[in-house]
């Protein structure tokens, strides 16, 4: 048992994510507690980097956030968490191939890989760390890595805003300046406040209605016990003519992208099954305004019901999607609320049928070449490269959608020892056929 000098406060309960991801525990060696569920995010810097400073202001964040110095106790079965004073965060300094022939979008993705494979045990605190990559004096990649059960994707987004805030602040002589923010405690008391509330009452009550006979989307696996225990990440993107069609058919349906592409994934599942009541379960941001700053673990798994049944055309998908999407997202809530009304709503899950998740990657804050002080920040949200290995999910698979104006990217994790990559391949190929038919006609019969 690991034992935690100078805790600064006393320990606190967990969330009601943090709950649910103890549903799926193996301890700290494994599984959303072991040090291969870890989230990154990356950045092209242009401009010179003071690596002192850099290393300054990574201490800030770590002070300002105290999910990222905060430990979790699982040893006795029930779950608390305590966070520790702030200590500076690991900043690894590699120089990268700055050659004029040299791939550089190519490199940057790779650093990202090799920082998310690196492991990261959760009793490593703070849960931060920081990888720069120079290619030259004016060109550099900022990684960042946290421990996905203290920050989501969200999250890193605000603490890539904070730190450039902090860094150009101490650059140019002073103390960083930031407003108050409220920390992850903060949310965990609010949640419990409102547990008995009426709004969530409300939710619960939709919840219960709409979920009633419902059985979520589930893979069929074969478990190969030749293969160990992994999650890899197959990656796409598309040309332009798809991102725009896209685009146009959800202003046209006064839709958005992401429901024009769950839309296109019915269908896709229901071409497969034959099945009509689709419930596939997404990510949500699980944040009220208030916490909109705040890092820490929120986000929320929610099912979407999406019928199928006298849809004649993709258009009639479309609103259909659409009309279950408001719902869901008008009444959020952790998972674990909506389980208590739809306890049967996870009975289709087996050892040889795991979940299937669909969600769109739009982060807040996705800096796109702006500059803060002396740098400039461009978030690298492109990502293409198939990954053997990466941040570890519950056995299933997860399709990641990512609508630029210029393509849509996007990516499929799975269990590798549950699916066969050539399976995996087949279908995202099948998908993609169904989006540029239905998007080409969406008023012939689907």
């Amino acid at each position: 048992m690991t034992t935690f000098p100078e805790v600064q406060q006393a320990p606190t309960v967990l969330s009601l994510q943090q709950q649910f991801l103890c549903m799926f525990a193996q301890g700290f060696e494994a599984g959303p507690f072991g040090p291969h569920y870890v989230e990154v995010g990356g950045w092209r810097l242009h401009g010179r980097v003071d690596v002192q400073v850099l290393r300054l202001a990574l201490a800030d964040v770590v002070e300002r956030h105290e999910a990222l110095r905060t430990v979790l106790h699982l040893e006795d079965g029930g779950g608390t968490q305590s966070v520790l004073p702030a200590r500076q965060p690991e900043l690894q300094l590699i120089d990268l191939d700055g050659s004029p022939g040299a791939d550089r979008d190519r490199r940057a993705e790779q650093l990202m890989i090799e920082a998310e494979t690196r492991p990261f045990p959760i009793d490593e605190v703070p849960l931060l760390r920081a990888v720069l990559g120079r290619f030259d004096e004016q060109d550099s990649v900022l990684v960042l890595c946290t421990h996905h059960s203290a920050a989501d994707v969200w999250s890193l987004q605000v603490i890539l805003r904070d730190l450039a805030e902090c860094y150009a602040a101490r650059a140019a002589g002073d103390e960083p300046q930031l407003p108050e923010v409220t920390q992850y405690r903060d949310y965990i008391a609010a949640q419990q406040e409102e547990a008995a509330g009426p709004t969530v009452a409300a939710a619960r009550a939709y919840w219960r209605e709409t979920l009633r006979g419902a059985r979520i989307l589930v893979a069929p696996a074969r478990r190969d016990e030749q293969v160990a225990p992994a999650t890899s990440y197959h990656r796409f993107a598309t040309d332009a003519h798809l991102s725009t069609e896209v685009s146009r058919l959800a202003r046209e349906t006064r839709s958005s992208p992401f429901m024009v592409l769950l839309a296109a994934f019915a269908v896709f599942v229901n071409r497969r099954t034959q099945a009509t009541d689709i419930v596939v379960p997404t990510f949500a941001p699980g944040r009220q305004h208030r916490f909109q700053s705040t890092v820490g673990s929120f986000f929320n798994f929610l099912p979407l019901r999406v019928d199928l049944r006298d849809c004649r055309t993709f258009r009639d998908a479309v609103a259909r999607t659409r009309t279950a999407c408001v719902g869901a997202f008008k009444h959020e809530l952790p998972l674990l609320h909506v389980l208590a009304e739809a306890p049967e709503l996870m009975a289709s899950v087996g050892p040889d049928a795991v979940p299937c998740l669909f969600q769109a990657v739009q982060p807040p804050y996705l800096m796109q070449g702006k500059r803060i002080g002396d740098l400039e920040y461009t978030a690298i949200w492109r990502r293409v490269i198939p990954q053997p290995v990466g941040s570890e999910t519950p056995d299933g698979m997860i399709w990641s959608m990512h609508l630029s104006n210029t393509e849509v990217v996007g990516g499929l994790s799975f269990s590798r020892h549950l699916f066969d990559r050539a399976e995996i391949e087949e279908q995202v190929a099948g998908y993609l056929s169904v989006i540029g038919e239905m998007v080409a006609d969406p008023d012939s019969t689907i």
